[in-house]
């Protein structure tokens, strides 16, 4: 059994998929709709677990809470097999909630969200069993999404001392990531991605290599993805597709990813990633890829 720890957000998403976005004070009736459990660091999670085909063994740390709404997220969660830690078991305000809208036509989507600045969770949280696994390396990959910082500034040092590789989903800035940065593996960032020392694609390169990090990984959607080892710089093609839905498709592919490193090399495991990523653009939400058919090609 491979562990993975996914470290960071979980939403209620609500997805509608529609034929056209309204146009103010306009109704619209959605052709079908998706609810899930969503969230950068969950939708790896999921994806990691699914990729194992039963010899994955995946650990959410997230923030759930009493509140009713709270109940679907933990049942989907527990539907994808994964394990969940609540940061605030006792929370009782309603979990950060999505409402998606994604046209048919394009695969475009329109997102409303709260994610988890209202809700962030210090280091003193982290079960003690999570601890234990961590030092005695019962954990084989460390995602982290950025989205609860102190925990994640708590457990990337000992995750590192304990020689486990450690992935940052960077998908924007976020205050606090350079606190939790220097311990990374991998730094796999969107063109999105911008640290506030600097303002070109350059300038965040080259914050991110001197930070330490050996790999640092740059997607960008439908174009290839720059793989910077050092200064040295791979890039990676994407397939090419129609997409249906991208809701989701960058969190798979990180999942994914954590998924490929452990066995193979890091160009090999961005190919792959990236072939699941846009398997899973062929389906609506970011559940239904995981039918048998989508993995014929990964």
């Amino acid at each position: 059994m491979a562990h993975g720890l996914f470290i960071g957000l979980t939403t209620l998403d609500v997805i509608y998929h529609v034929d056209v976005l309204p146009h103010p004070n306009q109704k619209i009736v959605a052709e079908d709709y998706d609810i899930a459990a969503g969230g950068p660091a969950t939708n790896a999670a999921v994806a990691f677990q699914h990729l194992g085909q039963g010899q994955h063994d995946s650990t959410l740390l997230s923030g759930i809470g009493s509140h009713a709404l709270g109940s679907i997220l933990r049942s989907d969660i527990q539907a994808c097999g994964l394990t969940h830690w609540d940061l605030h078991p006792q929370r009782s305000e309603p979990p950060p909630t999505s409402s998606i809208l994604v046209t048919q036509a394009r695969g475009d989507r329109a997102v409303v969200s709260l994610n988890a600045t209202r809700a962030q969770a210090g280091g003193d949280r982290i079960p003690d069993q999570l601890w234990t696994a961590i030092d005695n390396r019962r954990v084989d990959v460390v995602l982290i999404d950025g989205h609860q910082m102190a925990v994640s500034a708590a457990i990337a040092p000992r995750a590192k001392q304990a020689q486990i590789p450690i992935v940052i989903d960077g998908g924007s800035w976020k205050p606090g990531f350079e606190k939790v940065l220097p311990w990374a593996d991998y730094a796999i960032c969107s063109a999105n991605f911008q640290p506030p020392q600097g303002s070109t694609p350059e300038d965040r390169r080259r914050y991110l290599i001197d930070l330490g990090i050996p790999h640092v990984i740059v997607t960008q959607g439908d174009r290839p993805i720059q793989w910077w080892k050092g200064d040295r710089l791979q890039e990676i093609p994407v397939p090419t597709i129609q997409p249906v839905d991208t809701l989701g498709a960058g969190d798979i592919f990180h999942g994914a990813f954590c998924h490929f490193i452990l066995t193979e090399s890091v160009e090999t495991a961005l190919h792959q990633a990236a072939q699941c990523a846009a398997a899973a653009c062929l389906y609506r939400g970011t559940r239904r890829w995981r039918s048998p058919s989508s993995t014929d090609s990964y």
